[in-house]
C-alpha cells in the first residue's frame, strides 16, 4: 500500500474511533488501515476510543494489533489505560489490562501519572479496584 493511501485510511481510522463508530474502524481496518496508527497530532484510535470508553472499539482494535501501552499525543503524552482510568471507564480499563496494558506504566514516558492516580483522583472506586486487583500500586 501506498504512503498516500495509508495516510488517508489511518486518519479514517482515528476518526470512526473518535466518534465511537464501531462500524466505521471495522471498515477502515479491513480496508488495510493499521491498528497501530496515529493521526497528524499524534493521537492513536486506541487512545481516542479509551478516553471515550468506548469498551467495544477498545476490544477491535486490540484484537486487530493495537498495542496497549503505546502513548498517544506530540509533547503531552498519554497511555491508552491512563486515559481510561482518567474517566473511570471501567470496561475499557477491563480490555485494555486483558490484553496486557502495564497498571503502573505513567505516562509522559514515565513522568507523568500511573492509571491509578487517575483513577484515584474521581469517583471511581470500581476502576481503582480493577486496577488495583491487576497489580497497580500507588505513588510513593
Amino acid at each position: 500500500m501506498n504512503r498516500r493511501k495509508r495516510k488517508k485510511l489511518s486518519r479514517r481510522l482515528v476518526d470512526a474511533a473518535l466518534v465511537g463508530d464501531l462500524p466505521g474502524v471495522r471498515s477502515a481496518l479491513r480496508a488495510g488501515a493499521p491498528a497501530e496508527t496515529a493521526d497528524p497530532a499524534g493521537s492513536t484510535p486506541l487512545y481516542v476510543a479509551s478516553v471515550s470508553g468506548a469498551a467495544d472499539i477498545v476490544r477491535v482494535l486490540l484484537a486487530a494489533g493495537a498495542r496497549p501501552d503505546t502513548e498517544s499525543g506530540i509533547g503531552s503524552e498519554g497511555t491508552p489505560l491512563c486515559g481510561a482510568a482518567c474517566w473511570g471507564h471501567t470496561e475499557a480499563v477491563r480490555a485494555l489490562l486483558e490484553h496486557g496494558a502495564d497498571p503502573n506504566l505513567r505516562e509522559d514516558h514515565g513522568t507523568g501519572w500511573a492509571p491509578l492516580d487517575w483513577a484515584s483522583k474521581g469517583p471511581y472506586p470500581e476502576t481503582v479496584d480493577l486496577l488495583v486487583t491487576a497489580g497497580a500500586r500507588p505513588r510513593d
